[in-house]
């Protein structure tokens, strides 16, 4: 049996969103990549799905390669290639599925931008100043940025919380990460002091009746877009100097840096961060050493 790509597709995608529960961003990124190579390989009729090979994805992902494709595109599209086909042959698409033995680089473990504690620091301080003004959006984007540092979450997750989701008695976020999973994550006094001018001061300015229980509002009452937080983060670290230009995932790496470089178990930080590896965990376990070697080379006198 055998249907036509984007019929395929679509139901691909329907079963990644629904049955898997991927995010947003991983359907729309193994969507695109499953679309390429069925465009590259001309599987645009009937029975051509089925046709594929081996050699066929060996080839698309050679020519990527070729094009100079990162990495870590090249290992996300043969994970997006191994996810169709194996889909695909589980639902009577193809006879046998192609994908079996496809191998693609490993991600290189390259050290991710961080922030200095201390320009870390400077950047709330940023944030702090610029919502004395006491403009709602400002106000917004202190919160959102405290948010992001104090615990670690995703862009998307803290775009995803709601009022409720909130404790600022105990001082704990209820988030909703990768595949629906639940975490509770605590935060600081700083991010209480925030989020409580957020929501005296700011939210009840911008609210309207469509916001419904979201806790971040742009101007016009709709739940914040991760773009806006993005855009406000680079806006306020311009005003800090030396600054690496990161966002808001950078704020993530520096939360997560931090807090093992303050003497944070290791899985801990990974339940923190909601990783389902400790290994994803560990590259920031790398990051703090990188810094322990520089800070050596500069103070011992014998290094």
């Amino acid at each position: 049996m055998s249907v036509d790509p984007p019929e395929v597709l679509s139901a691909f995608e329907r079963h990644l969103r629904s049955e898997r529960g991927r995010s947003e961003h991983t359907v729309r990124a193994y969507t695109r990549d499953v679309a390429a190579f069925l465009e590259a390989v001309g599987a645009t009729d009937e029975g051509a799905v089925g046709a594929v090979t081996l050699a066929d994805l060996r080839g698309w992902l050679g020519t990527l390669a070729r094009r100079g494709v990162a990495r870590s595109t090249l290992a996300r599209t043969a994970a997006s290639l191994r996810a169709f086909f194996r889909w695909c042959e589980r639902t009577g698409r193809v006879a046998e599925d192609p994908s079996l033995r496809l191998a693609a680089p490993k991600r290189q473990r390259t050290l991710p931008p961080v922030l200095a504690q201390r320009s870390a620091a400077a950047l709330l301080q940023v944030a702090a100043v610029a919502a004395d003004d006491d403009d709602p959006l400002h106000l917004r984007d202190r919160a959102a940025l405290e948010l992001l540092y104090a615990t670690g979450i995703r862009v998307a997750e803290l775009a995803g919380l709601d009022v409720d989701d909130v404790d600022l008695g105990e001082c704990v976020l209820r988030v909703v990460g990768k595949g629906d999973k639940e975490r509770r994550v605590p935060f600081g006094a700083p991010a209480r002091d925030a989020v409580t001018d957020w929501l005296a001061r700011g939210r009840p300015r911008v609210v309207r009746p469509e916001s419904g229980p979201a806790l971040l509002l742009g101007r016009r009452g709709r739940r914040v877009d991760p773009r806006q937080v993005r855009e406000a983060l680079h806006r306020l670290l311009a005003h800090v100097e030396d600054a690496p230009d990161i966002g808001p995932h950078g704020l993530r790496h520096s939360a997560a840096t931090h807090l093992l470089e303050g003497g944070a178990d290791l899985r801990m930080v990974q339940e923190l961060l909601g990783h389902a590896s400790l290994a994803t965990t560990q590259i920031y376990t790398h990051v703090s050493v990188d810094r322990l070697k520089r800070s050596y080379a500069q103070a011992h006198p014998r290094a």
